[in-house]
């Protein structure tokens, strides 16, 4: 089995793109709201929330198991492409790199198709895929959908 890999997945939210994008983008800070039970904290380590190349520290649990993940943010305003890039954290233990992507792509005034994307390099071959790192992504996403209907 290759440790090089890439999932890719989609689907449509009921949130406009640039709302989501700008999530991401501008106001990470206000994720743990939108989604308290998958994300506890997350603080700039580097840098400002909307710069390209921002260094972020993020508390979450994904399947049980409380994690920290730093990452390096990268964006791109034309694709509403957002990505992050990891650094360092519990993930790294297991994956040389692990890069989560979201592009939002309008779908209307009030819906986005959202695809998602994870790049990874396994450490070894004893290191299964990130498969729950791909359902967290999904997760989240639909968490935010979530809080933002009920705004």
């Amino acid at each position: 089995m290759a440790l090089h890999g890439k999932f890719e997945d989609e689907m449509e939210i009921n949130m406009p793109a640039s709302k989501f994008y700008n999530i991401w983008k501008n106001e990470g800070h206000h994720v743990p709201t939108a989604a308290p039970n998958r994300i506890h904290a997350v603080h700039v380590h580097e840098g400002d929330w909307g710069a390209a190349g921002s260094i972020k520290i993020w508390k979450y649990t994904v399947d049980g198991t409380t994690e920290v993940f730093k990452e390096k943010l990268e964006f791109d305003d034309e694709t509403k492409s957002v990505s992050f890039v990891g650094l360092e954290g519990d993930v790294m233990k297991d994956y040389k790199v692990l890069k989560p992507k979201y592009q939002c792509i309008s779908k209307g005034e009030g819906s986005c198709l959202l695809k998602m994307t994870l790049e990874y390099e396994r450490a070894s071959e004893n290191i299964p895929t990130p498969d729950k790192y791909k359902r967290f992504m999904a997760d989240l996403a639909k968490d935010i959908e979530e809080h933002h209907l009920k705004a």
